[in-house]
């Protein structure tokens, strides 16, 4: 999405303006341009969003030459606004490679945080503060799992027949994009992860540790939709893990059933106020804008049922 918006801005630079910042005609040519966009594809091309889409390019001419794909779409609109390129550049680094959430970002640059820190001969009392201000956005776990998980990049045909070792063989080719897709923060630590108990032995399917929750999150793959059943086995899962594997520093370990599809009853019913699992969707193909909004609004309502409040989805 990044990439399209930033390609829509490097064509109206080049080829409608002629390479000026500008267009002679202006608004006039934005406005003819959302028009014929908007009869074309649909919503998303009113003249705001060009606007914005020029400026990007404008602004970030040379984007994809630098190391910054963990930033989503909301997080370059907030940084259009910063006019200092130096302060930008620090921006984009410190956002990228701290893993700010939009909320962090877009509360550093209203505070002027780059410029408190240059001011400051002391600069460790101005970041401790920013951190324990910023804490709770950076914390929340929905900031660091994503629902859906859009997995095309598996290049697995969603009507072919296959079992979950070759989806795990498909996540563990593509780790790097199956990581960034995932979520924030996560590493990966082990495959089929062996715990063994006195009476039997268990077999995690993938396990990553999330450096920015500091916390291990297991996830259990499912070709098919959820059940009760797996949630019972995750459930099991992560209180195994917790009293064996998991250190004195580490939080409570958070377990994702990734399936094909989840259901309304296990998220009102069995996952009714389990704070540390989750139940996650991945779509093999990448859907149409409408439908990838359908399903976010879906996933919303569903992890409203999980924690037991209606009023849980107007907060996301």
């Amino acid at each position: 999405m990044i990439e399209a918006y930033w390609n829509i801005g490097k064509r109206i630079v080049e080829e409608e303006q002629q390479g000026k910042e500008r267009a002679d005609y202006g608004k006039q040519l934005l406005k003819q341009l959302s028009a014929a966009l908007t009869e074309e594809f649909g919503k998303g091309f009113s003249v705001q969003n060009l606007y914005y889409f020029r400026q990007f390019y404008v602004v970030f001419p040379e984007i994809f030459h630098t190391p910054c794909g963990i930033l989503t779409w909301s997080h370059y609109r907030r940084l259009l606004s910063v006019t200092n390129e130096a302060a930008r550049n620090w921006y984009i680094k410190e956002a990228s490679e701290q893993m700010w959430s939009y909320a962090t970002l877009n509360r550093n640059i209203s505070t002027q945080y780059y410029e408190r820190l240059l001011m400051s001969q002391q600069k460790e009392p101005v970041v401790a503060e920013m951190k324990a201000l910023t804490k709770d956005f950076d914390t929340d776990k929905l900031e660091f799992i994503k629902n859906p998980v859009v997995a095309e990049f598996l290049g697995m045909s969603p009507t072919k027949a296959f079992v979950e070792s070759e989806l795990e063989t498909a996540i563990l080719d593509n780790l790097q994009k199956f990581l960034l897709e995932l979520g924030k923060g996560f590493s990966f630590v082990e495959r089929q992860k062996l715990v063994r108990t006195e009476k039997d032995k268990y077999f995690i399917d993938l396990v990553f540790y999330n450096f920015r929750l500091k916390c291990f999150v297991l996830v259990d793959l499912k070709v098919g939709k959820i059940t009760h059943q797996d949630v019972g086995q995750m459930k099991m899962y992560v209180n195994m893990y917790d009293k064996m594997m998991r250190g004195d520093d580490d939080n409570p370990t958070l377990g994702i059933v990734l399936c094909s599809e989840t259901d309304e009853d296990i998220a009102e019913f069995w996952l009714n106020d389990e704070k540390n699992i989750f139940m996650s969707k991945y779509m093999l193909m990448l859907p149409s804008k409408l439908e990838l909004k359908q399903e976010i609004e879906q996933q919303k309502a569903l992890f409203a049922l999980q924690q037991g409040s209606k009023e849980e989805s107007d907060k996301l």
